[in-house]
């Protein structure tokens, strides 16, 4: 397909013929999209077909006739290709076909030049010869009445047949050594990982031996070297609350940090052993508060995770119960999916204004930065550490999400080890590498792993799977199902009591102990003393043959390679923060004025001016008030703040009860963005000649992922206003497109006009949009949403909930649009619409919005 494909580009006919694959080895979504992605028109896979008529005759498919099961086949195919199109930010078919968005793993030039041309390939293999061999070994064993059909054993373990790298032997041994605590039972399980069949690019480079060791009491003791341990992101909610805990507590106890993964946390866990020390900021921005980014010391940006890149988290209705509810500002039994992009974040200067946000609401933070192997990986990571990030995580392909589809587990991502030395030569080669930590996350399970990390370019190093298997994860892959035999990643209340073990934590500090042990004596044999001298060593390290012809054929020197990079550049971080040029100096000036208040909870007003230039205004009072008082901090005794000007992007970010702003002037992107409580009142000028119903007074992505709080802003919106709003009260004069987009809670009145696209996603909450034009309904999307008039009897409680919200409004902002809504409002109500989700009542909106105040 590739080659002809690119024979009939070159002779300019692409245009004239198409080509339709006839193919018995396309059978799932990724092999139907790489046929399609190099050039195929269409797929017949006939032998896909054959197989289910088969399984029909036979009985094996009972119910239904082949008919049936081919249109049910073909759907299935098809909502594949959904994802896997979707994941590029491509919505047509056409516009996918012939992309190439494929990197070639283990194929000799000859094959990718003629056939995949322009595509990335930094690992050689396979040449014509090989591949003819391995069709000739097929084609024998297919038609060999005497060998029966081989399973492989590649989605579920089958022993004797593809080799998994969590088999039950090697789950069963660190059972055994977490258990008993005996170093020589985890030698067992090191040895069964460390000398396994080649499964890894890792596993194909070996340590040299040729070294002078040095004695085991000169290396770095192992408390130094768990200090560079975390557990990876996950989530409360994917796992039980005992889990959760329980890796937190064993991470404190080692000097470790545990992640909280994109749930949010329990604030009775603050200042406690139980806190996770790393807090997740991903996409949908679940339980994302002020409080709770004030009580972390590392915050990261989940960009992806290797176990699905290019998609969002999902957490399945029947795990969320009324504590993950509660906590991530939802409903129970609501499935929650965070979308795949984050929303402020399109560019890499948006990327630095997140950090930068989340630097000011916690100054004492390092900020993390997550993202996925790719090819080209290097170069985001250059432009992530301009951006002033201080950590970034490098995730490989085999991540072990238990909630992620086959096919982004089996083909998205790539090996670590390539981004690993990718990202850390680009670093060097930028003068970056000083600046920035690295982590390596990823399949890691023994110390030899650590050492080839550290190797490769890593101080700091993520697992995953196998604390879970510590605290007694079987690895049965029905993490999603909420039935986990363990008790670990289950949401019912007599799995959790039945079989979690409350030795837990001990278990995990067991696994992480041996595993620094270990480093050591790997240490000591190539004879480094501190675990710093290791890194970017890639002359301690040899290739391998492999055990087979094809992994001999395997040319893994790009892993080694230095890129030419001057050997005198720095290997690891130096700088204890990457600090951003703008020091925030009007946000310093605020809280030395306004600290004495907070202090004492004494309240106050102050007055500046401010430029578009002043970014972040409030984040740096509110992270002030949220670490003393808790979200709501000082709503009784409030610290008001009146400004005027135009604000620079993220004004009122994370705003925390008790701070109230008011704006005489314009804001940009990211108003009110994660706000929790207070009061954010933006207004122009009384000599303002334009009318404010008519023109733009804050930017766009306002209110993403706030939780509670008030916004009133005297004009239009950008666009995605209250995108994720999961609590938050607003009222503007109108809307761009997407407006409440995967909102979940809170209430939004808009008295204007809507863009395309409104409600899209919305579980919760519910808005109320004025009409004019007549056109709102086909301007929204209907797909989870009703609409309602509000002008009815039956409708008047939230006929007066409205107007209560425009008398709030108009008292705020003075505004001359909003006082005509409230002078004609018994007319213009005929012309709201209310917007709510199709799984709300209409009788408890207005309860549900009261509980959740």
């Amino acid at each position: 397909s590739g080659a002809f494909h690119h024979l009939l580009f070159c002779d300019v006919l692409c245009c004239d013929a198409n080509i339709v694959v006839e193919t018995a080895t396309a059978r799932d979504p990724h092999q139907f999209a790489v046929l399609i992605g190099y050039g195929a028109t269409a797929v017949y896979p006939y032998l896909a077909y054959e197989v289910l008529d088969d399984m029909v005759r036979n009985g094996e498919i009972a119910g239904s006739d082949a008919v049936t099961v081919g249109t049910n086949y073909r759907r299935g195919i098809n909502k594949g290709l959904y994802k896997i199109t979707s994941k590029m930010g491509i919505s047509t078919i056409a516009s996918y076909r012939g992309a190439q968005l494929f990197e070639v793993v283990g194929l000799h030039p000859e094959v990718v030049d003629r056939c995949f041309t322009g595509s990335i390939c930094r690992i050689h293999g396979m040449n014509f010869d090989d591949l003819d061999g391995d069709i000739r070994d097929l084609a024998k064993n297919a038609w060999n009445p005497q060998q029966h059909i081989d399973q492989g054993g590649l989605l579920k373990y089958v022993h004797g047949s593809e080799y998994h790298a969590f088999n039950p032997d090697v789950i069963a041994a660190l059972h055994r050594a977490v258990e008993s605590g005996e170093r020589e039972h985890y030698d067992t399980f090191a040895k069964l990982v460390n000398q396994r069949p080649p499964t890894t690019l890792r596993d194909l480079l070996g340590l040299r031996t040729d070294t002078a060791p040095v004695p085991l009491e000169q290396v770095e003791p192992s408390d130094a070297i768990v200090k560079r341990f975390d557990t990876a992101g996950m989530s409360l909610g994917a796992l039980s609350p005992e889990a959760h805990e329980a890796l937190a507590t064993a991470m404190n106890a080692l000097g470790g940090r545990s992640n909280s993964g994109e749930g949010g946390e329990d604030p009775a866990r603050y200042g406690t052993e139980r806190v996770s020390k790393i807090k997740q900021v991903a996409s949908g921005r679940f339980g994302v508060t002020p409080h709770y980014l004030a009580n972390a010391e590392v915050l990261q940006i989940k960009i992806a995770q290797g176990a699905k890149p290019g998609e969002g988290g999902q957490l399945p209705g029947h795990k969320v119960t009324k504590m993950i509810a509660r906590l991530r500002f939802s409903r129970p039994g609501v499935a929650l999916i965070s979308p795949p992009p984050h929303h402020d974040i399109y560019s890499i200067e948006d990327l630095a204004q997140l950090i930068f946000d989340l630097k000011q609401v916690n100054p004492r933070a390092l900020v993390s930065v997550k993202l996925v192997s790719e090819a080209g990986v290097g170069t985001i990571a250059a432009g992530v550490a301009k951006a002033y990030a201080d950590l970034i995580t490098i995730a490989g392909h085999d991540g072990g999400t238990g909630a992620s589809p086959l096919t982004s587990v089996r083909y998205a991502g790539s090996p670590w080890e390539l981004g690993l030395t990718e990202t850390h030569q680009v670093l060097r080669a930028n003068n970056l590498r000083d600046k920035v930590r690295l982590q390596a996350d990823g399949g890691l399970k023994t110390g030899l792993d650590v050492v080839k990390a550290a190797i490769l370019g890593a101080e700091s190093f993520g697992f995953g799977t196998v604390p879970m298997i510590a605290l007694g994860c079987k690895y049965l892959r029905i993490c999603h199902l909420n039935n986990c035999a363990t008790g670990v990643a289950t949401q019912n209340n007599v799995l959790r009591l039945k079989h979690f073990k409350p030795n837990g934590p001990q278990k995990v500090i067991n696994y992480f102990r041996f595993v620094a042990d270990e480093v050591r004596e790997w240490m000591a044999r190539l004879g480094v003393r501190q675990l710093t001298d290791l890194i970017g060593r890639t002359d301690l390290l040899e290739l391998l043959p492999g055990d087979t012809d094809r992994q001999r054929r395997l040319d893994l020197s790009p892993i080694v390679d230095d890129y030419g990079v001057d050997a005198d550049k720095p290997q690891y971080c130096v700088e204890p923060h990457n600090t951003p040029f703008d020091k925030g100096k009007l946000a310093e000036r605020m809280v030395a004025d306004a600290l004495p208040a907070i202090k004492t909870q004494s309240g106050g007003e102050f007055r500046y001016r401010v430029r578009n230039y002043n970014r972040s205004i409030g984040a740096r009072l509110s992270g002030e008030i949220a670490l003393r008082y808790g979200n709501q901090g000082m709503a009784e005794t409030p610290i008001r703040v009146r400004l005027e000007g135009t604000a620079g992007q993220s004004f009122g970010v994370w705003n925390a009860g008790g701070l109230e702003m008011y704006l005489k002037g314009t804001a940009n992107d990211y108003v009110g963005k994660g706000m929790a409580g207070g009061k954010l009142v933006i207004y122009p000028p009384k000599k303002s000649r334009f009318k404010s119903n008519e023109a733009v007074i804050i930017g766009n992505t306002c209110l993403y992922g706030a939780t509670g709080g008030r916004l009133y802003a005297a004009g239009i919106a950008g666009e995605r206003f209250a995108v994720r709003n999961s609590g938050a009260t607003a009222v503007v004069e109108g809307v761009g497109d997407h407006g409440c987009e995967y909102m979940t809670g809170g209430a939004v009145a808009v008295l204007g006009p809507s863009g395309l696209n409104f409600g899209a996603g919305m579980t919760g909450g519910f808005a109320f949009v004025l009409d004019l034009d007549g056109n709102f309904y086909d301007r929204c999307n209907h797909d989870l949403i009703d609409i309602h008039r509000i002008h009815t009897e039956p409708m008047e409680a939230h006929s007066n909930y409205l107007r209560a919200m425009v008398e709030a409004f108009v008292a705020e902002t003075r505004s001359v649009w909003g006082q005509t809504v409230l002078d004609d409002f018994d007319d213009l109500a005929r012309r709201f619409w209310l917007i709510k989700p199709k799984a709300s009542e209409l009788n408890t909106l207005l309860d549900t919005l009261r509980e959740a105040a």
